[in-house]
């Protein structure tokens, strides 16, 4: 019974239940979780045994190195535990429906993690538990990633309000979120990429919604000049997983958005470097770029911890 009386006392609490898309969170909601995942690095001390008692279970459909990792590492460091559960051979869902899954598993642990295809999996999962289920990358969105890349940019920058992040390449899950949480934070974002290749509706729909309360502005553009006075140019894989079907057709169409040197300067002399990693390195980015001292590429991988401690202690104790 722990975790239904935990899930009622954190229904009357601000911090929503679930985190599936970046816009669960407010604008005000964001700033929170990057103040205590600051707080939570400088000082991890503090909150070594925040979490103790609690399970989390990472349900993963897809491989995975610094989301799983974190996350375990994470739920460890704050006092509490955790279970992978492998589902890349059998999907969520297949074996049993995902409401007898969710109904076992709210039973036995604090908080679900889910790494999946399908975001309506992960929107199924939650309607079903009374626990909080956290979206660590959907083929929807990916919003611990662009927190951990706002922390970055954060501790860079200290200020990130007023900037203006570029995103080259192909629109997936992480340019949704990464539009999205620019916006509500005021940075100015451009998404440049070949013609065929749109941003998802509903997301921009939001983004530009949160960029009229927040004063910054949402862009989509095939002109590679858009770059000129970017503070940071962020790339993606072109391929994401369970798409390399497409590889070929993508190597082609995006050969001209590769992040090369040349490309940097385009966006000006102290303009960073992000990618969420894992990197192809020779098609999406050059090593000269991601090696290079512009690159912030590891300190968001580091981030990530942070943030998910921070989403963790949130969603939990509304830290």
């Amino acid at each position: 019974m722990k975790n239904f009386k935990r899930a009622k006392a954190q229904a009357a609490l601000d911090w929503p239940k679930d985190l599936l898309s970046i816009s669960d969170l407010s604008p005000q909601r964001v700033r929170e979780a990057l103040q205590l995942a600051q707080r939570v690095k400088e000082a991890p001390g503090a909150y070594q045994h925040s979490l103790t008692g609690c399970h989390a279970v990472l349900l993963f459909e897809k491989p995975s190195l610094r989301t799983r990792l974190t996350f375990e590492i994470g739920m460890a460091t704050l006092g509490g535990t955790a279970s992978f559960v492998d589902c890349q051979h059998q999907r969520i869902g297949e074996r049993e429906s995902v409401k007898d899954m969710a109904k076992n598993l709210e039973r036995w642990c604090s908080v679900l993690v889910l790494r999946t295809f399908s975001h309506a999996i992960l929107e199924e999962l939650a309607r079903n538990t009374v626990i909080p289920v956290i979206n660590a990358l959907s083929d929807f969105e990916h919003p611990a990633q662009v927190l951990a890349d706002m922390l970055t940019l954060q501790q860079r920058w200290e200020e990130v309000q007023g900037r203006k992040v570029v995103y080259v390449g192909d629109p997936n899950n992480v340019s949704n979120s990464l539009m999205q949480v620019c916006a509500m934070l005021g940075v100015h974002f451009v998404l440049i990429s070949p013609a065929g290749y749109a941003a998802d509706p509903v997301c921009c729909e939001r983004a530009w919604r949160a960029a009229e309360q927040s004063g910054s502005s949402v862009e989509l553009s095939h002109d590679l000049g858009r770059l000129f006075g970017a503070d940071a140019v962020y790339t993606d894989v072109w391929t994401s997983m369970g798409q390399e079907s497409q590889a070929e057709k993508k190597r082609r169409d995006f050969a001209g958005y590769q992040v090369t040197p040349a490309l940097m300067n385009r966006a000006g002399k102290k303009a960073l470097f992000l990618h969420c990693l894992p990197a192809h390195r020779g098609e999406e980015v050059v090593d000269a770029v991601i090696d290079g001292p512009r690159s912030a590429v590891y300190d968001q991988a580091e981030n990530r911890l942070h943030v998910h401690k921070a989403l963790l202690l949130k969603a939990l104790r509304n830290a």
